[in-house]
């Protein structure tokens, strides 16, 4: 199965918040694993924590993704 990414969150946490709420919706993102080494977390560049789903579920994750992400986001009204 071939994943693609639909989403670069800037927070590992909200990463993880978003994968349960999709999952929540029925779709099927690619957990997010540790980093090659043991005990070390993924370290992720200016782009962010990726949030990938297989590509067939592709346009109605991202669509999703994209509103859940405007709420989840925390920023001054």
């Amino acid at each position: 199965m071939s994943y693609q990414v639909i989403a670069h969150v800037d927070s590992p946490a909200t990463a993880r918040m978003l994968v349960v709420a999709l999952r929540a919706y029925g779709f099927h993102p690619l957990e997010q694993g540790e980093g090659g080494l043991p005990g070390v977390g993924n370290i992720f560049g200016r782009g962010g924590v990726p949030v990938q789903v297989p590509e067939e579920e592709v346009a109605d994750a991202t669509l999703l993704a994209a509103e859940l992400l405007k709420e989840m986001v925390v920023g001054d009204p």
